[in-house]
């Protein structure tokens, strides 16, 4: 897989080599084809040829870049921790009354839009984890740790713990953390007669708010 050097962030292909300007769009060219291959089969129906074909060069182009398809997907969800800590900035301050109530519906959005957006590739980082790739794992520890310290920083501020001692600050970060990715996750599928997506979001804002406020 490419790496990035840290002292230059230059990106380099797989023998440490620094690229430059064409390598660069070519190896776009082929981040583009494999997200927009992603949309349309399953990871383990895309083949390279399939790749280097969407992108009009050869697979042996491709392998300067990448050394596997799921490469190219790790790549993929390890861009996509870039936009959490857009999220984070949600969890500023005390979240009183409606700004709280704001806030909280923002995150809730965000949970959906980032889904909404990524979800082939974070389903893909997802079941990787779930079945052990210590890579995939990474990365999505990487994206929730934050999300997770932030939530229960908000409930301590907000002296959650003390209000209710049957309520663990951790536990319950981890909870509305779990709640709201799958819920992210699954919404389209459940959205219909029976619920909107405006109720949908509009409640788990309320949840989230009451239990990250203890109000």
């Amino acid at each position: 897989m490419y790496s990035v050097n840290a002292g230059s962030q230059a990106i380099v292909d797989l023998h440490g080599r620094p690229l430059g300007a064409r390598a660069l769009e070519k190896r776009g060219l082929i981040l583009a084809a494999t997200r927009a291959l992603l949309e349309e089969r399953g990871l383990r129906e895309i083949r390279v040829a399939d790749i280097a074909r969407a992108v009009d060069t050869s697979p042996a182009t491709f392998y300067q870049y990448f050394s596997a398809v799921e490469h190219v997907v790790l790549h993929l969800a390890a861009e996509l921790n870039s936009e959490i800590p857009a999220l984070l900035e949600l969890f500023d301050g005390m979240w009183r009354g409606k700004e709280g109530q704001r806030r909280a519906f923002e995150v809730v959005n965000f949970f959906f839009d980032y889904w909404d957006r990524h979800g082939p590739i974070l389903r893909i980082r997802n079941l990787a984890a779930e079945e052990g790739d210590v890579r995939f794992m990474a990365l999505r520890r990487d994206a929730m740790e934050p999300v997770l310290a932030a939530m229960e920083a908000l409930m301590r501020r907000n002296t959650v713990g003390s209000k209710d001692p049957l309520i663990d600050p951790p536990s319950a970060a981890l909870a509305m953390s779990a709640i709201l990715d799958r819920l992210a996750a699954v919404h389209q599928v459940v959205e219909g007669e029976r619920v909107s997506r405006a109720a949908l979001m509009g409640t788990s804002a309320q949840i989230l708010f009451r239990t990250l406020t203890g109000k």
